[in-house]
């Protein structure tokens, strides 16, 4: 993908989409708590873009945000490369994004350069293989400013039942 139509899709994706926090907000509910600091709010798009991404079923444009050496751990597994994720868990972690609702309940960001790491807190709930899913969820991802863009460069996902 070019620069240019990836800065594109990126600026779009942002736009075409509130973040859960800014829609419970909408809905007369508190905002999200925590802070993005204003040099990592673009870091904070992009992360955004990704999560948009994936609900909409489109891998490609969230595999365009990832660094190719991106490592993404998740419940004490690891996969350690873009071709290693999309090989594995892309394609159930698009179909679980499309099928449940993520509220972000709390949210920080800071940036130092040209690395900057995002954390959100929030609630996954909906159905999923038929099953019902509520879950509790942390994520961090830690961001390197290219020349087209942020793009991912870790991923650290952990859920746990409420209660």
């Amino acid at each position: 993908m070019s620069r240019t139509s990836l800065a594109l899709v990126l600026s779009l994706a942002v736009l075409s989409a509130t973040p859960a926090f800014a829609q419970d907000h909408a809905h007369g509910h508190a905002q999200a708590a925590g802070s993005v600091a204003a040099e990592a709010a673009d870091a904070a798009a992009a992360v955004d873009a990704f999560h948009v991404a994936l609900k909409a079923g489109d891998t490609n444009v969230a595999l365009a945000i990832m660094a190719p050496d991106v490592m993404i751990f998740e419940e004490g597994g690891a996969e350690r490369s873009r071709d290693e994720y999309a090989s594995h868990h892309l394609g159930s972690d698009a179909a679980f994004a499309a099928a449940s609702e993520a509220t972000v309940t709390r949210r920080s960001g800071w940036a130092d350069g040209d690395i900057a790491w995002i954390t959100s807190e929030g609630r996954t709930t909906g159905q999923f293989n038929g099953r019902a899913v509520d879950r509790l969820t942390t994520e961090t991802m830690v961001l390197k400013r290219h020349a087209d863009g942020w793009r991912i460069h870790h991923i650290h996902w952990s859920s746990r039942a409420p209660g």
